[in-house]
């Protein structure tokens, strides 16, 4: 059988409270999303979570939350799934890139603290940060770290820049359930943050995600949010604010529920799957294998990504792997070189040199928690024999 590029770790359990749902009266608003967000919010020791339909949802309800409107602008970075910086422009405002640390991919604390001042500066100091194109600028409002694959942004430093500019610290987390930072939970390190659970992260509802924060207003808001700006239910379906449909429905709340109640399970394994991964890449010179920062205390692995290094080149080798029927994703193609950005912001490459780097480089292996060690021998054979054609 082919090795998948990943597979959802489904048991009889998760089918058995699937089944469950369809014999109730209860599809959508029912028992299992409450009990999903009561199990959430313990897990990361937070007193809120709220489930939407999609990380993408649950960012989009925190720009919302952190007041970002036409023309503010919201530090983050280019190197991420494109879903990070589209939920600032849903609010019509500004995702600020700046670039990233070239050992984890995530953003460089050090620029995020320039952009900041030079942000609240104004003038010519602030245009240096700002896209070539853009509309009318409003206030610097957030900044929006992403824990890239599953490692924490180094958040401390980040924190910090919030308190001094009064800026909101929203947290993509979508790829990090689990990890820590310093001991601490990703996810609990801002003043809210969005997990995801498409099929190929550490835990799935198929489709959807989940709200986590410390704030009670944040929380109503989103609940509202969420359900078309509804503040509470009654026979008169009041609306107080333009709300969105972003329910989580009951069938994805209940794989949802014995997903979480397994996590630590499905992280175990994805850590054994990557121990594999990095023991029979070591004598492979031209891959780099995932460097974890001291600052990590745990991680929970999303997709394991290697960097191909010169004179291979990582689209050949994706290409012989494809010959070989061994798949491979390029993680990530940078945001500012999307044609969208491109178009609406005038970016070019060359903008983030690091970025654009990974983005060259960075390959994404067949990576799941059902991985056996002789799928991962098989892999780095296939990579073996591409890099040496």
């Amino acid at each position: 059988m082919p090795i998948p590029m990943s597979s959802p770790d489904i048991t009889a359990a998760e089918i058995a409270a699937v089944n469950q749902v369809l014999q109730t009266n209860y599809l959508s608003i029912g028992p299992q999303i409450v009990a999903f967000e009561q199990a959430m919010a313990q897990y990361v020791g937070l007193p809120h979570a709220v489930g939407v339909n999609s990380g993408t949802s649950g960012l989009h309800l925190c720009c919302i939350a952190a007041g970002a409107r036409d023309g503010d602008l919201v530090i983050t970075t280019p190197f991420s799934f494109i879903a990070s910086a589209n939920s600032i422009l849903y609010e019509r405002a500004i995702p600020v890139f700046v670039d990233v640390d070239l050992a984890t991919g995530n953003i460089d604390p050090t620029l995020v603290a320039e952009a900041a001042a030079d942000l609240k500066r104004g003038g010519a100091a602030a245009a240096r940060w700002l896209p070539r194109r853009h509309g009318p600028i409003g206030a610097l409002k957030a900044i929006m770290p992403v824990h890239a694959f599953g490692q924490p942004a180094d958040m401390d430093p980040i924190n910090t820049v919030a308190a001094e500019y009064g800026l909101r610290v929203i947290e993509d987390a979508c790829e990090a359930i689990g990890s820590t930072y310093k001991g601490q939970m990703a996810g609990t390190l801002g003043d809210a943050a969005v997990f995801a659970f498409y099929p190929n992260k550490q835990m799935t509802t198929g489709e959807g995600g989940m709200i986590v924060t410390r704030h009670d207003d944040w929380a109503a808001l989103f609940r509202s949010l969420r359900n078309q700006g509804r503040d509470v239910f009654d026979a008169w379906l009041n609306h107080t604010r333009l709300g969105y449909n972003y329910r989580l429905d009951e069938l994805s709340a209940a794989l949802g529920v014995v997903q979480l109640h397994r996590i630590e399970e499905l992280i175990a394994r994805r850590a054994q799957v990557a121990a594999w991964y990095h023991e029979q890449l070591a004598d492979l010179e031209l891959v780099e294998r995932p460097q974890l920062s001291p600052h990590t205390t745990r991680m929970s692995w999303f997709v394991y990504v290697v960097r191909i290094l010169p004179p291979a080149d990582r689209n050949t080798v994706m290409q012989r792997l494809a010959a070989a029927g061994i798949p491979s994703r390029p993680y990530f193609t940078p945001i500012h070189l999307q044609p969208f950005y491109r178009d609406l912001f005038g970016y070019e490459r060359g903008d983030f040199p690091v970025t654009e780097q990974l983005g060259d480089r960075s390959l994404a292996l067949p990576f799941s928690s059902v991985m056996r060690e002789e799928q991962v021998a098989e892999v780095v054979d296939c990579l073996r024999m591409a890099l040496q054609a």
